[in-house]
Protein backbone atom coordinates (compact mmCIF):
# COMPACT_ATOMS: atom_id res chain seq x y z
CA UNK A 1 0.00 0.00 0.00
CA UNK A 2 1.48 3.33 -1.43
CA UNK A 3 1.91 6.11 1.80
CA UNK A 4 2.20 9.49 0.51
CA UNK A 5 -1.86 10.94 0.19
CA UNK A 6 -2.50 14.44 -0.77
CA UNK A 7 -6.11 15.73 0.01
CA UNK A 8 -6.96 18.71 -1.96
CA UNK A 9 -9.03 20.84 -0.16
CA UNK A 10 -9.09 22.37 3.56
CA UNK A 11 -12.94 21.82 4.23
CA UNK A 12 -14.43 19.86 6.65
CA UNK A 13 -14.02 16.76 5.13
CA UNK A 14 -10.53 17.50 4.13
CA UNK A 15 -9.43 18.06 8.12
CA UNK A 16 -11.68 15.30 9.05
CA UNK A 17 -10.04 12.54 6.33
CA UNK A 18 -6.23 13.81 7.24
CA UNK A 19 -7.01 13.77 10.84
CA UNK A 20 -8.65 9.94 10.51
CA UNK A 21 -5.52 8.84 8.55
CA UNK A 22 -3.50 9.69 11.74
CA UNK A 23 -6.16 8.11 13.94
CA UNK A 24 -5.89 4.78 11.59
CA UNK A 25 -2.26 4.26 11.92
CA UNK A 26 -1.42 6.01 8.50
CA UNK A 27 2.71 6.80 9.15
CA UNK A 28 3.06 8.08 5.65
CA UNK A 29 3.31 12.07 4.47
CA UNK A 30 -0.13 14.10 4.65
CA UNK A 31 0.19 16.99 2.64
CA UNK A 32 -3.52 19.20 2.71
CA UNK A 33 -3.91 22.13 0.33
CA UNK A 34 -6.41 24.85 1.40
CA UNK A 35 -7.09 27.56 -1.34
CA UNK A 36 -7.90 29.80 2.01
CA UNK A 37 -5.25 31.39 3.88
CA UNK A 38 -7.22 30.66 7.29
CA UNK A 39 -6.93 28.05 9.45
CA UNK A 40 -10.07 25.79 8.19
CA UNK A 41 -13.08 26.23 9.99
CA UNK A 42 -16.52 25.70 10.22
CA UNK A 43 -18.87 27.31 8.18
CA UNK A 44 -22.50 26.62 9.36
CA UNK A 45 -21.85 29.35 12.18
CA UNK A 46 -21.27 32.05 9.41
CA UNK A 47 -24.71 32.59 8.22
CA UNK A 48 -25.54 32.31 12.16
CA UNK A 49 -23.51 33.01 15.63
CA UNK A 50 -20.59 34.35 13.72
CA UNK A 51 -22.83 36.60 11.90
CA UNK A 52 -24.58 37.54 14.91
CA UNK A 53 -21.34 38.61 16.66
CA UNK A 54 -21.95 35.69 19.40
CA UNK A 55 -18.65 33.64 17.68
CA UNK A 56 -15.09 34.81 16.64
CA UNK A 57 -12.99 33.30 14.05
CA UNK A 58 -10.32 31.57 16.28
CA UNK A 59 -13.60 29.51 17.79
CA UNK A 60 -14.34 28.58 14.41
CA UNK A 61 -10.94 26.91 13.90
CA UNK A 62 -11.60 23.18 13.25
CA UNK A 63 -7.88 22.82 14.34
CA UNK A 64 -5.59 24.75 15.61
CA UNK A 65 -1.82 25.16 14.51
CA UNK A 66 -0.42 23.15 16.59
CA UNK A 67 -3.00 19.73 15.83
CA UNK A 68 -1.35 19.98 12.32
CA UNK A 69 2.40 19.80 13.78
CA UNK A 70 1.59 17.35 16.06
CA UNK A 71 0.39 15.06 13.93
CA UNK A 72 2.37 15.95 11.25
CA UNK A 73 -0.38 17.20 8.90
CA UNK A 74 1.74 19.73 6.12
CA UNK A 75 -1.32 22.22 5.96
CA UNK A 76 -0.67 24.37 2.99
CA UNK A 77 -2.91 27.56 3.11
CA UNK A 78 -3.95 30.51 0.54
CA UNK A 79 -3.27 27.89 -2.63
CA UNK A 80 -4.83 26.03 -4.49
CA UNK A 81 -4.29 22.76 -6.60
CA UNK A 82 -4.48 23.56 -10.36
CA UNK A 83 -3.02 20.65 -11.91
CA UNK A 84 -3.08 16.65 -10.73
CA UNK A 85 -1.34 14.10 -12.72
CA UNK A 86 -2.39 10.50 -10.95
CA UNK A 87 -0.23 8.87 -13.62
CA UNK A 88 3.20 10.64 -12.22
CA UNK A 89 1.82 11.43 -8.92
CA UNK A 90 2.55 14.82 -9.00
CA UNK A 91 0.27 17.94 -8.58
CA UNK A 92 1.10 21.54 -9.25
CA UNK A 93 -0.08 24.59 -7.80
CA UNK A 94 -1.59 27.80 -8.67
CA UNK A 95 1.89 29.62 -6.70
CA UNK A 96 4.05 27.16 -8.74
CA UNK A 97 4.14 24.26 -5.96
CA UNK A 98 4.77 20.62 -6.87
CA UNK A 99 3.33 17.90 -4.29
CA UNK A 100 4.39 14.52 -4.98
CA UNK A 101 1.73 11.90 -3.71
CA UNK A 102 0.69 8.04 -3.40
CA UNK A 103 -3.01 8.52 -3.13
CA UNK A 104 -4.95 11.26 -3.66
CA UNK A 105 -8.69 12.44 -1.54
CA UNK A 106 -10.66 15.42 -3.17
CA UNK A 107 -12.48 17.16 -0.95
CA UNK A 108 -13.28 20.07 -2.86
CA UNK A 109 -16.41 21.54 -1.28
CA UNK A 110 -18.73 23.22 -3.53
CA UNK A 111 -19.31 27.39 -4.58
CA UNK A 112 -21.40 29.80 -4.31
CA UNK A 113 -24.16 30.24 -7.82
CA UNK A 114 -23.96 33.63 -8.59
CA UNK A 115 -26.55 36.02 -10.09
CA UNK A 116 -27.08 36.03 -13.48
CA UNK A 117 -28.51 39.03 -13.95
CA UNK A 118 -27.87 43.13 -14.55
CA UNK A 119 -26.33 44.77 -11.33
CA UNK A 120 -25.06 41.52 -9.52
CA UNK A 121 -21.74 43.14 -9.66
CA UNK A 122 -22.58 46.40 -7.70
CA UNK A 123 -21.00 47.10 -3.98
CA UNK A 124 -23.56 46.18 -1.29
CA UNK A 125 -24.45 42.52 -3.41
CA UNK A 126 -22.80 39.98 -1.24
CA UNK A 127 -22.18 36.14 -0.37
CA UNK A 128 -22.54 33.96 2.17
CA UNK A 129 -20.24 31.44 1.75
CA UNK A 130 -16.61 31.46 3.89
CA UNK A 131 -15.23 33.81 6.54
CA UNK A 132 -14.36 36.38 4.18
CA UNK A 133 -17.91 36.80 2.93
CA UNK A 134 -19.35 36.94 6.98
CA UNK A 135 -16.66 39.50 7.54
CA UNK A 136 -18.03 41.52 4.70
CA UNK A 137 -21.33 41.70 5.53
CA UNK A 138 -20.90 41.58 8.85
CA UNK A 139 -19.06 45.40 8.41
CA UNK A 140 -21.48 46.46 5.95
CA UNK A 141 -24.47 45.28 7.88
CA UNK A 142 -24.25 48.12 10.72
CA UNK A 143 -25.16 51.07 7.80
CA UNK A 144 -27.54 49.17 5.73
CA UNK A 145 -31.51 50.03 6.33
CA UNK A 146 -32.90 47.15 3.74
CA UNK A 147 -31.94 44.55 3.19
CA UNK A 148 -33.28 42.17 0.28
CA UNK A 149 -32.21 38.68 0.83
CA UNK A 150 -32.17 36.16 -2.77
CA UNK A 151 -33.23 32.50 -1.50
CA UNK A 152 -35.49 31.27 0.55
CA UNK A 153 -33.69 28.02 1.70
CA UNK A 154 -32.04 27.75 5.10
CA UNK A 155 -28.54 29.99 4.57
CA UNK A 156 -31.36 32.74 3.12
CA UNK A 157 -33.10 32.19 6.04
CA UNK A 158 -30.84 32.04 8.67
CA UNK A 159 -28.51 34.89 7.53
CA UNK A 160 -32.33 37.03 7.64
CA UNK A 161 -33.29 36.22 10.67
CA UNK A 162 -29.60 37.84 11.84
CA UNK A 163 -30.44 40.71 9.94
CA UNK A 164 -33.77 41.50 11.06
CA UNK A 165 -33.29 41.08 14.41
CA UNK A 166 -30.23 43.44 14.12
CA UNK A 167 -33.04 45.86 13.31
CA UNK A 168 -33.10 46.05 9.21
CA UNK A 169 -36.15 45.91 7.06
CA UNK A 170 -35.54 42.45 5.59
CA UNK A 171 -37.39 41.28 2.47
CA UNK A 172 -36.59 37.54 1.42
CA UNK A 173 -37.55 36.41 -2.32
CA UNK A 174 -37.94 33.06 -3.12
CA UNK A 175 -38.22 31.77 -6.84
CA UNK A 176 -40.31 28.52 -5.80
CA UNK A 177 -43.57 28.46 -4.24
CA UNK A 178 -42.66 27.70 -1.19
CA UNK A 179 -39.70 28.02 1.55
CA UNK A 180 -36.86 25.32 1.57
CA UNK A 181 -39.05 23.10 -0.64
CA UNK A 182 -35.92 20.98 -1.31
CA UNK A 183 -35.89 20.09 2.38
CA UNK A 184 -38.66 20.11 3.90
CA UNK A 185 -42.67 18.95 3.47
CA UNK A 186 -45.07 22.05 2.89
CA UNK A 187 -46.67 21.96 6.06
CA UNK A 188 -43.41 22.95 7.44
CA UNK A 189 -42.54 25.42 4.80
CA UNK A 190 -45.81 27.39 5.53
CA UNK A 191 -44.54 27.55 9.01
CA UNK A 192 -41.24 29.18 8.49
CA UNK A 193 -43.10 31.67 6.35
CA UNK A 194 -45.55 32.41 9.14
CA UNK A 195 -43.14 32.58 11.53
CA UNK A 196 -40.48 34.85 9.79
CA UNK A 197 -43.42 37.42 9.06
CA UNK A 198 -44.67 37.22 12.63
CA UNK A 199 -41.05 38.32 13.46
CA UNK A 200 -40.98 41.14 10.75
CA UNK A 201 -39.67 39.64 7.54
CA UNK A 202 -41.29 40.20 4.26
CA UNK A 203 -41.28 36.88 2.61
CA UNK A 204 -41.96 37.10 -1.34
CA UNK A 205 -42.77 33.73 -2.89
CA UNK A 206 -43.29 32.73 -6.67
CA UNK A 207 -40.54 35.94 -7.42
CA UNK A 208 -37.37 36.62 -8.65
CA UNK A 209 -35.11 39.20 -9.04
CA UNK A 210 -34.31 40.56 -12.48
CA UNK A 211 -31.94 43.31 -12.03
CA UNK A 212 -29.93 45.26 -9.18
CA UNK A 213 -30.35 48.65 -9.17
CA UNK A 214 -27.57 50.67 -7.81
CA UNK A 215 -26.72 55.31 -7.32
CA UNK A 216 -23.12 56.35 -7.26
CA UNK A 217 -21.25 52.90 -7.13
CA UNK A 218 -24.01 50.66 -4.95
CA UNK A 219 -26.96 48.86 -5.03
CA UNK A 220 -30.06 50.82 -3.68
CA UNK A 221 -32.77 48.47 -5.50
CA UNK A 222 -33.54 45.45 -6.39
CA UNK A 223 -36.38 44.97 -9.48
CA UNK A 224 -38.24 41.53 -9.41
CA UNK A 225 -40.14 39.62 -12.37
CA UNK A 226 -43.51 41.66 -11.76
CA UNK A 227 -42.04 44.47 -12.38
CA UNK A 228 -42.00 45.56 -8.62
CA UNK A 229 -39.10 47.46 -6.77
CA UNK A 230 -37.75 46.18 -3.29
CA UNK A 231 -35.40 49.27 -1.47
CA UNK A 232 -32.14 47.55 -0.93
CA UNK A 233 -28.60 49.24 0.37
CA UNK A 234 -27.46 45.43 0.89
CA UNK A 235 -28.45 42.12 -1.45
CA UNK A 236 -27.56 38.99 0.14
CA UNK A 237 -27.78 36.34 -2.52
CA UNK A 238 -28.30 32.66 -1.06
CA UNK A 239 -29.76 30.65 -3.93
CA UNK A 240 -27.77 27.54 -3.89
CA UNK A 241 -24.23 26.22 -4.20
CA UNK A 242 -22.52 24.10 -7.31
CA UNK A 243 -19.98 21.17 -6.16
CA UNK A 244 -16.06 21.84 -7.22
CA UNK A 245 -15.59 19.54 -9.99
CA UNK A 246 -12.85 20.72 -12.10
CA UNK A 247 -9.97 18.88 -10.54
CA UNK A 248 -11.81 15.50 -11.00
CA UNK A 249 -12.83 16.46 -14.69
CA UNK A 250 -9.47 16.98 -15.52
CA UNK A 251 -8.60 13.43 -14.28
CA UNK A 252 -11.56 11.64 -15.78
CA UNK A 253 -13.61 11.16 -13.22
CA UNK A 254 -17.42 9.63 -13.47
CA UNK A 255 -19.01 13.06 -12.86
CA UNK A 256 -22.95 13.16 -12.70
CA UNK A 257 -25.30 16.09 -11.63
CA UNK A 258 -22.58 18.34 -11.53
CA UNK A 259 -20.79 16.05 -9.03
CA UNK A 260 -18.25 13.54 -8.45
CA UNK A 261 -19.26 10.05 -8.33
CA UNK A 262 -18.64 8.16 -5.10
CA UNK A 263 -19.35 4.36 -4.33
CA UNK A 264 -20.10 3.41 -0.22
CA UNK A 265 -16.52 3.33 0.54
CA UNK A 266 -16.02 6.92 -0.76
CA UNK A 267 -13.81 5.74 -3.94
CA UNK A 268 -14.44 7.19 -7.01
CA UNK A 269 -14.34 5.26 -10.55
CA UNK A 270 -10.38 5.20 -10.44
CA UNK A 271 -9.34 3.33 -7.63
CA UNK A 272 -6.12 5.95 -6.60
CA UNK A 273 -9.00 8.75 -5.46
CA UNK A 274 -11.63 9.19 -3.01
CA UNK A 275 -13.59 11.92 -2.11
CA UNK A 276 -15.50 12.88 0.72
CA UNK A 277 -18.08 15.99 1.42
CA UNK A 278 -19.99 18.67 -0.48
CA UNK A 279 -18.42 18.02 -4.08
CA UNK A 280 -19.76 14.05 -3.95
CA UNK A 281 -22.68 12.30 -4.93
CA UNK A 282 -22.94 9.28 -2.89
CA UNK A 283 -25.14 6.17 -2.99
CA UNK A 284 -27.95 6.77 -0.03
CA UNK A 285 -26.39 6.10 3.04
CA UNK A 286 -29.88 3.59 4.27
CA UNK A 287 -29.24 1.47 1.19
CA UNK A 288 -31.32 1.39 -2.38
CA UNK A 289 -30.76 2.23 -5.45
CA UNK A 290 -30.88 6.37 -4.57
CA UNK A 291 -28.16 8.78 -5.58
CA UNK A 292 -27.89 11.91 -3.27
CA UNK A 293 -25.95 14.81 -2.38
CA UNK A 294 -25.91 16.22 0.67
CA UNK A 295 -24.28 19.36 1.96
CA UNK A 296 -24.22 19.03 5.90
CA UNK A 297 -21.04 18.37 8.39
CA UNK A 298 -22.50 15.07 9.52
CA UNK A 299 -22.03 13.67 6.23
CA UNK A 300 -18.50 16.01 5.45
CA UNK A 301 -17.26 13.96 8.66
CA UNK A 302 -18.53 10.45 8.00
CA UNK A 303 -17.56 10.39 4.76
CA UNK A 304 -14.53 11.29 5.36
CA UNK A 305 -13.84 8.61 7.93
CA UNK A 306 -14.86 6.09 5.29
CA UNK A 307 -12.46 7.24 2.30
CA UNK A 308 -9.51 7.65 4.94
CA UNK A 309 -10.15 3.62 6.09
CA UNK A 310 -10.49 3.07 2.66
CA UNK A 311 -7.12 4.57 1.33
CA UNK A 312 -5.96 2.03 4.16
CA UNK A 313 -7.15 -0.92 2.83
CA UNK A 314 -10.04 -0.92 5.24
CA UNK A 315 -13.19 -0.59 3.28
CA UNK A 316 -15.81 -0.01 5.31
CA UNK A 317 -19.44 1.09 3.79
CA UNK A 318 -21.25 4.17 4.68
CA UNK A 319 -24.41 3.52 6.33
CA UNK A 320 -24.67 6.33 8.93
CA UNK A 321 -28.36 7.80 9.54
CA UNK A 322 -27.94 11.94 8.06
CA UNK A 323 -28.86 14.61 10.27
CA UNK A 324 -28.84 18.20 9.52
CA UNK A 325 -30.10 21.93 11.93
CA UNK A 326 -30.40 25.12 10.96
CA UNK A 327 -31.22 27.89 13.50
CA UNK A 328 -32.80 30.73 12.72
CA UNK A 329 -33.83 33.38 15.59
CA UNK A 330 -35.17 30.70 18.64
CA UNK A 331 -36.40 28.30 15.71
CA UNK A 332 -34.11 24.94 16.23
CA UNK A 333 -34.85 23.10 13.27
CA UNK A 334 -33.34 19.23 14.01
CA UNK A 335 -33.88 17.07 10.88
CA UNK A 336 -32.92 13.24 11.26
CA UNK A 337 -32.55 11.08 7.86
CA UNK A 338 -33.91 11.67 4.34
CA UNK A 339 -37.26 12.23 3.35
CA UNK A 340 -36.94 12.01 -0.45
CA UNK A 341 -39.57 9.84 -1.88
CA UNK A 342 -42.14 10.05 0.54
CA UNK A 343 -45.91 9.97 0.50
CA UNK A 344 -46.75 10.67 3.74
CA UNK A 345 -46.31 13.09 6.36
CA UNK A 346 -47.60 13.21 10.17
CA UNK A 347 -47.58 16.36 12.48
CA UNK A 348 -46.92 15.59 15.63
CA UNK A 349 -48.43 18.77 18.01
CA UNK A 350 -49.37 22.61 17.18
CA UNK A 351 -46.68 24.49 14.74
CA UNK A 352 -48.17 27.54 16.00
CA UNK A 353 -46.84 27.26 19.36
CA UNK A 354 -43.10 26.74 17.83
CA UNK A 355 -42.73 23.63 19.21
CA UNK A 356 -43.62 20.70 17.20
CA UNK A 357 -42.63 17.60 15.12
CA UNK A 358 -42.89 16.58 11.60
CA UNK A 359 -42.12 12.75 10.13
CA UNK A 360 -42.05 11.45 7.26
CA UNK A 361 -43.16 8.18 5.93
CA UNK A 362 -42.75 6.20 2.29
CA UNK A 363 -44.95 2.68 2.06
CA UNK A 364 -45.49 2.91 5.99
CA UNK A 365 -41.90 3.16 6.47
CA UNK A 366 -40.80 5.93 8.42
CA UNK A 367 -37.75 7.75 6.63
CA UNK A 368 -37.51 10.98 8.33
CA UNK A 369 -38.40 13.45 11.12
CA UNK A 370 -37.93 17.02 11.26
CA UNK A 371 -38.33 18.29 14.69
CA UNK A 372 -38.71 21.95 15.45
CA UNK A 373 -37.70 22.86 19.02
CA UNK A 374 -38.34 19.51 20.33
CA UNK A 375 -34.67 17.73 20.44
CA UNK A 376 -36.04 15.03 22.86
CA UNK A 377 -38.25 14.07 19.43
CA UNK A 378 -35.10 14.29 17.13
CA UNK A 379 -32.76 12.34 19.39
CA UNK A 380 -35.10 9.44 19.61
CA UNK A 381 -35.91 8.73 15.63
CA UNK A 382 -32.02 9.31 14.94
CA UNK A 383 -31.59 6.46 17.32
CA UNK A 384 -34.82 4.48 15.89
CA UNK A 385 -33.66 4.87 11.98
CA UNK A 386 -29.97 3.87 12.68
CA UNK A 387 -31.61 0.71 14.45
CA UNK A 388 -34.12 -0.06 12.33
CA UNK A 389 -37.20 1.09 13.75
CA UNK A 390 -39.66 3.18 13.24
CA UNK A 391 -43.73 4.80 14.75
CA UNK A 392 -46.69 3.67 13.54
CA UNK A 393 -47.91 6.43 11.53
CA UNK A 394 -51.63 6.04 12.54
CA UNK A 395 -50.84 6.74 16.00
CA UNK A 396 -47.77 9.55 16.18
CA UNK A 397 -49.63 12.20 15.83
CA UNK A 398 -50.74 11.65 19.32
CA UNK A 399 -49.01 14.26 21.64
CA UNK A 400 -50.64 12.74 24.86
CA UNK A 401 -48.56 9.36 24.31
CA UNK A 402 -44.65 10.17 24.61
CA UNK A 403 -42.72 9.85 21.43
CA UNK A 404 -40.96 6.94 23.07
CA UNK A 405 -43.65 4.68 24.08
CA UNK A 406 -44.63 4.55 20.30
CA UNK A 407 -41.39 3.73 19.17
CA UNK A 408 -41.08 0.00 17.19
CA UNK A 409 -37.35 -1.64 17.12
CA UNK A 410 -36.86 -3.75 14.88
CA UNK A 411 -39.20 -2.99 12.34
CA UNK A 412 -37.65 -4.69 9.25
Amino acid sequence: MSNDVLVVGASQAGVQLAASLRELGHDGAITLVGAEPHLPYQRPPLSKAYLAGAATAESLALRNDAFYASHDIDLIRGDRVADVDLDSGKATTETGRTLSFDRLALTTGARVIRLPIPGADLPGVLYLRDLDDADMLAQVLPSARSVVVVGGGFIGLEAAAVCRNAGKDVTVVEMGARLAARAVAPVVSDFYRQAHERRGTAIRLGRTVTELLGDKGAVTAARLDDGSVLAADLVLVGVGVAPRIELAEQIGLEIRNRAIVVDRFAQTSDPRVVAAGDCTLLPHPRGGDDMVRLESVQNAVDQAKIAAATLLGEKKPYSTVPWFWSDQDTLKLKIAGLSTGYDDVVVRGDPGTEKFSVLYYRSGKLLALDSINQTADYLLVRRLLGAGGTVPAERAADVDIPLKSLAVTNAG
